[in-house]
This record gives structure tokens, sequence and C-alpha cells, in this order.
């Protein structure tokens, strides 16, 4: 959801992530567990591109960035900026986890200028005889370290890992990779409790100022690296660490954000495009007011899903309400109450109306989700907030010991360098009805989120990205017809963008964001066909 820039997909913790992934969760038990496995962000709309070259090696003032030679040690423990927790531990069979730097270009129109390091990943594939390569994963986001969500999430790869080498990497911007700040712990327990939905013209200041204050901590504390993290560049950084990898080819894998960042990669380098497949896909050709306007119709989508779920479950459903209009509105007459007054959840911390909101809006990115939020907004009915604002800490890349990951503040720089859209508050204000008719419950959340680049101190770019790829490999789009975060609109819209031939569509009728991670054998049975065996499905193929 919206913190402090245009909406745009990531998935939840692929361990889930990522989303993308993007990238799957396991269902959580405890709030503790929520904050452990549930993930990142909801957010979404999309890019644009205008270069589009397909040079295969990258040269800066004489040097050959692609042939450097990656050193590949031991893991550490994830950085707080990737979300903390212990180093990785071996996969099944002893094969430990590796991790590398990797010099990039800090500004690819300066040759001769400065370098920044990427953190990477990876797990060599067990049969090295039959090797196709390496399998770079993007998790979505944008903001999400690929560092710590691949481990998370590599139970659900194992079939893959007997060929290639899973490879991951916190982008430009995130994690260990020059990571944006933009402010420290304490700041952001205040900001993210703050009204994201004003109601008066003292509430709009208020958000305004919010919104001023937050990009003025990413300038003070990143302006050096803020016109440089953009999507484009980030497709650069792929095609040199295809180079450094040793590939021919890039073979990969995204999710949610991840599929644009692929789409942009394949316009950039079409002849350099592998084995691919897009899963939980961004739309590319939608405004950021067009991909907000959709996921506000995503979100609302699922949870008319779930309030249809606990009716048809009768008096085992813990919320009141006959019909699924009834539970809506006891989740929307809450939403009203916690505006009024804050409950009390975890420690000294409350439970705010945009905490809630920020909460149930994560807990619909995988149906596995679905009787946490139950017992979260049953919870906070009867006072206590502790659920629901797990979820929205994990949203916002908050641990259970108020650290947070650069997540949202790397979600914040990618988006306002790539979009040029810059909302003021009376163009926002004259979109909200339209918003709050797609969704009554995540229309005004969504709608203000026009906002989030209005006081960023870097221009954006494009109206959307170039992902046409004449020439490219067929890379394998999946959409899922109850995606909340990248409606299942997006998937079409990709392939068609893509090209004739190169863009092959493929649904899944399910919940949840993304289709790989749900555990579906027919979807993973395609993947790992194509992947592995070069076996690309029929256009059009639907799994259920």
């Amino acid at each position: 959801m919206p913190t402090s820039s245009p909406v745009r997909p990531t998935s939840p913790d692929p361990q889930e992530p990522h989303t993308p992934a993007a990238r799957r969760a396991a269902t959580a038990r405890r709030a503790g567990t929520v904050l452990a496995a549930a993930t990142a962000a909801v957010l979404l709309v999309t890019a644009g591109c205008s270069d589009s070259g397909d040079s295969g090696k990258e040269e800066q003032g004489g040097r050959d960035l692609g042939a450097q030679k990656l050193g590949w040690k031991p893991c550490p423990a994830p950085s707080e900026a990737e979300g903390g927790g212990p180093a990785p531990s071996p996969l099944p069979g002893g094969t430990p986890w590796e991790c590398s730097f990797m010099q990039v270009p800090r500004d690819y129109a300066d040759p001769d200028g400065e370098t920044i390091e990427l953190a990477l990943i990876r797990a060599k594939a067990r049969d090295q005889s039959r090797r196709i390569g390496s399998l770079i994963f993007n998790f979505g986001g944008p903001g999400g370290s690929g560092v710590s969500a691949l481990p998370a999430s590599a139970k659900d790869y194992e079939k893959l890992r007997e060929r290639y080498d899973l490879v991951s990497f916190d982008p430009r911007g995130v994690g260990r990779s020059q990571a944006v700040e933009c402010a420290d712990n304490r700041q952001l327990d205040e900001y993210y409790a703050q009204d994201a939905t004003p109601d008066d013209a003292a509430e709009e200041k208020a958000y305004t100022n919010r919104l001023r204050s937050y990009a003025d901590g990413c300038e003070k504390n990143s302006g050096e690296d803020l016109p440089y993290v953009g999507t484009t560049n980030a497709a650069r950084d792929m095609d040199l660490m295809r180079q450094a990898l040793g590939d021919d080819k890039l073979h990969y894998v995204g999710f949610s954000y991840g599929t644009e960042l692929g789409g942009v990669y394949a316009h950039l380098f079409p002849k350099n495009v592998g084995r691919a497949v897009f899963d939980a896909v961004v739309d590319p050709n939608s405004s950021s007011e067009e991909g907000s306007l959709g996921q506000a119709k995503g979100f609302q989508l699922a949870l008319d899903n779930f309030t249809k779920d606990c009716v048809a479950r009768g008096d085992e459903c813990q919320l009141p309400g006959s019909t699924p209009q009834e539970v809506q509105q006891f989740i929307i007459d809450l939403l009203a109450r916690l505006e009024e007054k804050p409950i009390p959840a975890t420690g000294d911390r409350e439970l705010t109306q945009t905490q809630a909101t920020n909460g149930i809006a994560q807990a619909l990115y995988s149906k596995e989700y679905w009787p946490l939020l139950e017992q979260g907004l049953d919870e906070a009915d009867g006072g206590n907030g502790a659920l629901l604002l797990a979820f929205s800490d994990a949203m916002n890349g908050r641990d259970r010991e108020g650290h947070y990951s650069n997540i949202q503040a790397a979600n914040a720089a990618i988006n306002c360098v790539d979009f040029k859209d810059r909302y003021t508050l009376a163009q926002t204000k004259a979109k909200l009805p339209e918003f709050r008719k797609a969704s009554p419950v995540f229309g005004d959340y969504l709608g203000w989120g026009l906002m989030g680049c209005s006081e960023w101190p870097v221009p954006g770019k494009w109206e959307h990205p170039d992902v046409s790829a004449p020439g490219a490999a067929p890379i394998l789009v999946i959409g899922n017809t109850g995606d909340p975060a990248t409606p299942y609109a997006g998937a079409k819209a990709m392939a068609e963008a893509l090209g004739n031939g190169v863009g092959i569509e493929m649904t899944y009728r399910g919940e949840g964001h993304g289709a790989y991670g749900s555990g579906n054998a027919c979807v993973q049975n395609a993947v790992d066909s194509y992947l592995l065996d070069g076996r690309v499905p029929a256009a059009g193929t639907v799994c259920q």
C-alpha cells in the first residue's frame, strides 16, 4: 500500500515475496510469526523506458565490468536494511549459500565515473554436469532484498536447482546495495502511524508536511544516489550480472514488480533473453493513476472473496454479518472507529486506522492469511490491535525489535525516479470519488497515495515502461484471476506489449498474489518444464 510513493506491486514474502513476489508465504500462527513470514509492501503502477540498446557488453572508460571476477564467500547475516535475521542455513544436501559484491556504474551516462557495489547471493546447481546456467530471481517491490528473500523461499525452487545456480541480488538502492535511507526507526514508527486519509484542511496540511519531511530525509541521507536507482539502471545492472556470472543468456524469474524489471530488460537486451518467467504481472501500459485504481479494484475483489468465504462458513466465521456486504460494513465501521480512537496493540504501540488498512491489505496477499485476517479483525473489534499491527509492520519492513528494513525507502526512491506523475493536492482530491467507487475500504488510502512523489527532490522519467522486445526468446507470462496487487488484466497487457511470439500468456484461476508460489501443480509443472527443458506451454493455457 502507498506510504510515500505511488502504488506498485510487491508481493508477500515468498517464503512467502516477493511478493514478488512474488514470493510466497507459509501460514503464520502468531503475530510475531506474521512479522517474520509476511513481507513487504503492496505497491503498483508502471514505468517506462526510452533507451533500447541490446549490447551484450558494458565498457566504462576502458573498464569491462562484465568481465569482473566475483569473489564468493559464506553469506553473513542479513543487514538491518535487508530485514535482519540469521545467516542463511545450508540447503538440503549441504549446499551452502554464497555471497558476493559486484561493481556497476553509478551513472551509466558517465563512463569514467564512480561505481557502486551490488550484493549478490547464490546456491550452486546440484547437477553441475547438466547445468544450464544461472537463474536470476527478482521478488518485487520495488525495494525487496533478493539476498534475504531467496534463501527464505528456496524450498519452492529445489527442482529448478537441479540444473540452475539459484541467484538473486539487492537492486541498487536496496539492502546492502547502496541502500536509500530516509528516516530512523523512531521516525518511521511515527510516520507509518500517521493519518494517510485526511478529512479536512488541517489533516491535509499535516499529510503534505509528512510527505515533504520524508522526502527531505531521503535527500539529506541519500541525495547523491536518488537520480540513479531507477528500473532502467537496474535492468542494465542485470546484464552486467549475466556477464559476470558467465552466462550467454539471462535466465530469469520475476515476480510482481520483477515482471516490470524483466520487461524493461527484455526491451533493452532482447537478444540476451534466455528462459524467462513473469508471475504476478504488472500492466506495462498503465499510468500511475490507472495502476493505483486497478489495485484498488484488485484489493476490493480480494476482500469481497474473503467476506464471501466468511459468510459461506456460517457460524465458523468469527465476524458479524449474514451477507458479504454486512461483513464488509463491519470492517468499514471498525476502521472508522480506529480513526476516532486507536486501540492498544503491542507494548506501548497503538493500532491506527492507517495501520489497520495497511494490515488488511497485507493479509489479502495470500489466501493462507485469511484465517489470521479474520482473527485480527475480531481481536481489533474487541480492543486488541496486535495482529493487524503485525501485518502492517510486515508490509512496512519492521521487525519485532523495532528495526526497519529499507524496503519502503527504496520503493519510494525507485518509483519516484521512474514515474513523471506529481499530483497536487487539488488533483488528488478530484480523483478520490472514482477511487472510493472502486473500493469502499481501500479507495481513500490508495487515492491519497497518488501524492506519494509530490514532494520528491528528483524528477521522474516516464509515463510507463517500454517493454517491447522483438526478437527475444519466449517469455512465459502468468496472470492470477484473484490477484489483489497485480490485477489479472496486466498479464494479457504484458504479453501483448512484449510482442507476438515473445509474450506467452498463461492463466491461473486462484487467489493471492502470484501463481507459482500457490502450490498449484499445473502452474509449477508448466514453469518447471519450460525452465528446465525449454518446453513452452501453449499460449492461453489455463490452470485451476
